[in-house]
């Protein structure tokens, strides 16, 4: 025998349909609570059969059915008992009451709590009483995965900006929880983390055909921000035509507009979901996708308008001290300078935008044609340079100025976005210094 249903423990024989019932009763009791799966209501142990399934749905149906994000607020763990395995879900006190199924909302029929050693559904006056309480959950008190981070990147970032972190820059800088713990703001700025964020490319103007996919992440979000919008820069065609009183140029995508919106993603994104920015490229159009949708202060009018309820503060704060944002709630704006009102697609838990590609203004002028059949040739002759070639001349330590100039490359910048920076990426190059990626002494080596 096991302990007995109380007001803390909830015992299930199997997984049933209202799992998620018990779960949110719990998150929104003041001492969160306890579910056995596994266990009579008696207290009779009698196991779980797959515990590996089991598991999986468990942390499934409550990522997916419940909402606002339980991120962080359970725990699935395998015990034995009486030589039977069963599984202890530890559920916390939310932090953003009321919780609810996602498919009933914010209802009766969607809220529920615990009351002595049964769950009850919510009143709509107790539905709103919590809520007028609830307490937004921000990084900020989100403690982080990882307690063992490391801040090279993020100090070096600092440095270039003529600022110098000391010993206190965690707590400076927002990086603690309440408690004194490494929180996700820090786990997000770390040198190492499980954030990534895609971008993927597809042939035509829908995803039928996948022709590249990488991950830029798994380090300080500063370090991958940048490595996107350098593989960006080198995405976006410059339609060029030289005219008697200098040179005309237009952009594909407005870099400005572009920019903005990736850096929007990634400091606006609610990772509290789970989920990181995507950029997608098509052969009509850029999307950049953020998860999260709108700030719940905000309506789409007051988003349009440059109205701002920062989501992620001590993030922005740390992008704005690098120099990655100008100035705090411009994003929107600078947007809105370049294209209209409808290239924001708003969702209930996602932001998109898109950017049209725009036409070659000069395609029909001669000598438009000219500059741009001569770029053409000249790319696809570029192109031609093998990954292979370059980690084979990377034998040997090489400078990135020593193998652009091996394989007729001018443009050092762009030859770095090609092919060195995917090459890091995909792990088959490393570099000399890494602590100090911009160093001038910084050297490339196969490995």
């Amino acid at each position: 025998m096991h302990n007995t249903e109380t007001n803390r423990i909830e015992n299930k024989e199997q997984l049933n349909e209202d799992f998620e019932q018990e779960v949110i009763a719990f998150l929104n009791y003041r001492e969160g609570g306890i579910i056995y799966v596994g266990i009579r209501k008696d207290g009779q142990v009698v196991g779980v059969k797959d515990i590996d399934l089991t598991q999986l749905q468990i942390k499934d149906r409550i990522k997916n059915n419940i909402q606002p994000s339980t991120l962080g607020l359970f725990d699935v763990i395998v015990e034995d008992i009486d030589d039977k395995q069963i599984i202890k879900v530890v559920i916390s006190s939310g932090t953003e009451k009321p919780y609810y199924l996602r498919k009933k909302g914010r209802t009766p029929e969607g809220c529920y709590i615990r009351i002595g050693s049964a769950k009850e559904q919510m009143t709509f006056d107790m539905i709103d009483e919590m809520y007028s309480r609830r307490v937004k959950t921000s990084l900020k008190e989100l403690e982080s995965p990882r307690q063992d981070l490391t801040f090279r990147q993020l100090k070096i970032y600092y440095e270039e900006n003529g600022m110098k972190l000391n010993d206190n820059f965690a707590k400076n800088l927002n990086l603690l929880t309440s408690g004194g713990k490494y929180n996700y703001n820090a786990f997000l700025l770390a040198d190492e983390n499980n954030i990534s964020i895609k971008l993927v490319k597809y042939l035509g103007t829908n995803k039928m055909e996948l022709i590249e996919n990488h991950e830029y992440g798994y380090c300080c979000i500063i370090t991958a921000t940048h490595r996107i919008l350098e593989r960006l820069v080198s995405e976006n065609t410059v339609y060029a035509k030289i005219e008697y009183n200098g040179r005309k140029e237009v952009e594909m995508i407005d870099s400005k507009a572009l920019k903005e919106a990736v850096i929007n993603a990634i400091v606006h994104s609610d990772y509290t979901y789970n989920t990181s920015p995507i950029v997608e490229l098509y052969s009509d159009r850029i999307e950049i996708t953020s998860g999260g949708g709108l700030p719940q202060e905000l309506s789409q009018e007051e988003f349009l308008e440059g109205v701002t309820a920062p989501r992620n503060k001590e993030l922005i704060r740390v992008f704005k001290d690098v120099d990655l944002i100008e100035n705090i709630g411009s994003g929107v704006l600078r947007i809105l300078d370049a294209y209209d009102k409808s290239c924001f697609i708003f969702m209930d838990h996602f932001l998109r935008v898109s950017f049209k590609y725009r036409e070659n203004p000069f395609e029909y002028d001669d000598t438009a044609k000219e500059k741009s059949s001569k770029l053409g040739s000249k790319k696809s002759s570029k192109l031609a340079v093998s990954k292979k070639e370059i980690l084979k001349l990377c034998k040997t330590e090489k400078s990135l100025k020593e193998i652009a100039e091996y394989f007729g490359y001018k443009d050092v910048y762009k030859f770095k976005n090609n092919y060195i920076n995917v090459l890091l990426d995909e792990g088959n190059l490393k570099m000399t210094i890494p602590d100090k990626p911009k160093s001038r002494n910084q050297k490339y080596v196969a490995k």
